[in-house]
């Protein structure tokens, strides 16, 4: 039996050009979404209310070497993203983007969060030149266009994303991502300048090995990695299902605008 992290050999199965398939349903099983780094359980907002329910499970840094490389204004800009994560301001178009956590606004993920929110995404793989991945949160999607040479085109919630192979690992470069997507709640972020290269590995039937590498110099110092293991989802009729979340957020955005008697 292979120890964690390691993987038996196995025979890839493949596409009719031959490429590996990934096509499934798959799910990350890391907290990252809380927080890419170490993080212990916390209280979550309104205790008072919600007691436990609001709570914020504990996680292990998914971040290569344990700590993501922050310019210090950036570092202290992230600091400032927490403290005002459960925050919305709709009254400024110049800003209104900008406060409290897009995931809190129902905003689509971006890359690489999306991959590890929680809800299950699928990846649909036929024709040779494009590959969809349908995320269930907020029914997000994105096409990979490979061998694409177009830089991207403008800025997008979902990035702009460029697949080839390497091998038997997908490798896909997304640019053009809106800089009001965040990482996490935790209020980690990038700017207009981020650039992901992400490379999904099939290494047994049921997992596929996820690594994203980020690069901003805005704010990191460095060029930074994330891996974990993705795992297929197995149960009978898996599907994915609706999580169309704009109705949940719609008072918190927009709830000042209404009619009072």
């Amino acid at each position: 039996m292979p120890t964690p992290g390691e993987w038996s050999r196995f025979t890839v199965p493949r596409m009719a050009d031959g490429k590996p398939n990934l096509n499934g349903i798959w799910q990350a099983l890391v907290q990252a979404n809380f927080n890419l780094e170490d993080h212990e359980a916390q209280a979550g907002p309104y205790t008072e209310l919600m007691g436990a329910y609001s709570g914020e499970p504990a996680g292990l840094s998914v971040v290569e070497g344990g700590v993501i490389p922050y310019r210090p204004e950036a570092l202290a800009k992230k600091r400032q993203n927490f403290e005002n994560r459960m925050k919305a301001d709709v009254s400024r178009d110049d800003t209104w983007h900008d406060l409290g956590d897009p995931e809190m606004k129902c905003y689509m993920p971006g890359v690489p969060r999306a991959t590890y929110m929680g809800h299950p995404f699928q990846i649909v793989q036929g024709n040779p030149d494009f590959l969809l991945i349908a995320y269930e949160f907020a029914s997000a999607s994105r096409i990979v266009r490979m061998n694409w040479k177009e830089e991207a085109p403008g800025d997008f919630w979902m990035g702009w994303s460029r697949g080839r192979w390497e091998g038997d690992t997908l490798v896909i470069d997304v640019t053009g991502q809106r800089k009001e997507t965040w990482l996490d709640r935790a209020g980690n972020y990038h700017s207009d300048a981020l650039r992901v290269t992400e490379r999904y590995t099939l290494v047994s039937p049921y997992h596929i090995m996820y690594e994203a590498t980020i690069e901003d110099p805005k704010t990191y110092t460095r060029p930074w990695k994330i891996s974990f293991p993705l795992y297929r989802r197995m149960e009978k009729n898996v599907q994915l299902l609706e999580f169309k979340c704009q109705p949940y957020a719609e008072e918190l955005l927009y709830g000042r605008f209404n009619k009072k008697p």
